[in-house]
């Protein structure tokens, strides 16, 4: 079984319309990468779209990057974690001194989940999570779906957000962003 169809066992796709098609190529020239962003990211963002997962965590739509972007969305959080990881003294971090941050989503507790897109292969990725509440920087050894299975099955040490919401829940909810309710 892959990891996404461990994570549709507790987080079943919304119903209706598959999400529009994402221009990959088109997103990631505008980031710069060589290669396009992690594939399990890409069917998540095929099976689910952008949304929330118990109107918790936030899951952004992948757009190209934009400078002046301000306020949500892809270029605008990956914008605070960057500048938060310059700022932050206490970084409890072991990887280069300036990993190349993409924030794929945010919660309601303001922890802002990352990429540490350093590495060639984007399928290599580290989660790296930023804890508003501490100050304090995680990294987990998974790509982003294994990430959102083992939070909801409580299968890290710890809860890798501040706030325990998600945190080995059986089934949660997931609210597309296409949804009016969103």
């Amino acid at each position: 079984m892959t990891h996404l169809e461990s994570l549709r066992s507790l987080l079943p796709a919304p119903e209706g319309e598959s999400p529009e098609g994402i221009n990959w190529d088109l997103i990631s020239a505008s980031w710069g990468l060589s290669s396009s962003f992690p594939s399990d990211f890409r069917q998540f963002m095929e099976v689910y779209g952008p949304g929330a997962v118990e109107d918790f965590l936030e899951i952004l739509e992948p757009q190209p990057w934009d400078e002046q972007q301000v306020g949500d969305g892809f270029s605008a959080e990956t914008k605070t974690a960057r500048l938060t990881w310059r700022m932050e003294p206490d970084r409890n971090f072991d990887v280069p001194p300036e990993p190349l941050l993409i924030a794929w989503g945010v919660d309601s507790a303001a922890d802002i989940l990352c990429w540490d897109a350093s590495a060639d292969n984007p399928d290599e990725w580290p989660v790296v999570v930023w804890d508003r509440g501490t100050g304090k920087w995680s990294r987990y050894d998974v790509g982003m779906v294994e990430f959102l299975h083992r939070t909801l099955r409580a299968d890290f040490d710890e809860c890798p957000l501040r706030d325990t919401s998600l945190w080995g829940l059986s089934e949660a909810e997931f609210v597309s962003a296409a949804d009016e309710d969103f």
